[in-house]
């Protein structure tokens, strides 16, 4: 193979793409992981839930997961692609926002996704700090303390109830919706305050969340809020491939992650919106493989149909 040329290319280099990069790496594979450096989870300080890496900054498990790819002769490229097109074989072409190319015999789609919140004021600078998403990754962290639940569509009022396993100090905050007879019995059957208004802001001081302003004027104490953020993944490549999505954009794979396009696998969250951080991992390790297995059947092809010439080059 020639410099740019690979067996796999990986787009994106975080928890599914470098797990994905790791197995293939290890099977003796050429891979290069394209990671632009803007992982989902960065504004978080601390990654939870994930055995023997519970509490460590995602950071630093992106930078350990970097360096075993590494380590097994995988290529780590700090760059963007742009579009992958394909080939006859499969064979593809992965273009880069630097103007350079790659050339993969398999591509490995792990881009994740992007997370839509409230247009409140404060939200986008609290994030992932005292405004969360995710009790099973950050509840634990804000137990026993007075939390909110920001609503932002449809799943608010589970969301409450949910955290109400964390703490006893719930208020739900329906910014101007409306539960229903049946959620509101819920909701007060667990002790849920509910608040109607409006919020007008966060209110943020020493660099820490204090509480919600409303509409009019008042502030509710909370210490954390959670929102369910709206999910949307980064498919731009995968639309461009071609690969058969859902009507929300989500694209139909198989158990592995392999797309309707032969020669692409997509892992993580750019496939599965409820993927955490491990979850990721092993999407993208079951991913490489697959991918993997159906590189050997082509390997095998190809030695079937060179196995004449070869005999004929020893008589």
């Amino acid at each position: 193979m020639s410099e740019n040329e690979y067996d796999v290319v990986v787009v994106g280099g975080s928890a599914a793409g470098l797990s994905a990069a790791l197995v293939l790496t290890r099977a003796r594979r050429r891979v290069a992981v394209v990671d632009s450096g803007s992982p989902r989870n960065a504004p978080a300080a601390h990654m939870q839930g994930f055995l023997s890496r519970d509490g460590l900054p995602p950071r630093e498990l992106v930078a350990i997961g970097r360096a075993e790819v590494a380590h097994y002769g995988g290529h780590l490229v700090e760059d963007t692609v742009t579009e992958v097109v394909r080939r006859d074989g499969p064979c593809f072409d992965v273009r880069l926002a630097s103007g350079g190319a790659l050339t993969a015999r398999r591509v490995v789609v792990a881009t994740g996704l992007r997370d839509e919140i409230s247009d409140v004021p404060g939200a986008w600078d609290r994030w992932g700090r005292d405004l969360l998403h995710c009790p099973y990754c950050h509840g634990h962290e804000v137990r026993d303390q007075p939390l909110g639940v920001l609503g932002q569509g449809s799943g608010t009022v589970q969301h409450a109830l949910l955290l109400r396993q964390w703490s006893a100090d719930v208020v739900l905050f329906t910014h101007g919706g409306t539960p229903t007879t049946e959620e509101r019995a819920q909701l007060d059957a667990r002790g849920i305050r509910v608040v109607g208004q409006p919020v007008r802001r966060l209110v943020v001081e020493n660099d820490a969340l204090q509480g919600l302003e409303l509409d009019d004027g008042s502030v509710v104490a909370r210490r954390a809020v959670f929102v369910r953020p709206a999910l949307l993944p980064n498919n731009d490549l995968l639309v461009g491939l071609g690969c058969a999505t859902d009507n929300a954009g989500w694209p139909t794979v198989d158990p592995t992650g392999a797309t309707s396009v032969p020669g692409v696998w997509a892992a993580g969250n750019v496939a599965n919106p409820r993927a955490q951080v491990i979850t990721a991992a092993g999407e993208g390790s079951a991913a490489a493989i697959a991918l993997n297995n159906d590189l050997v059947d082509e390997d095998v092809r190809q030695a079937l149909i060179d196995q004449p010439n070869q005999q004929g080059a020893t008589t």
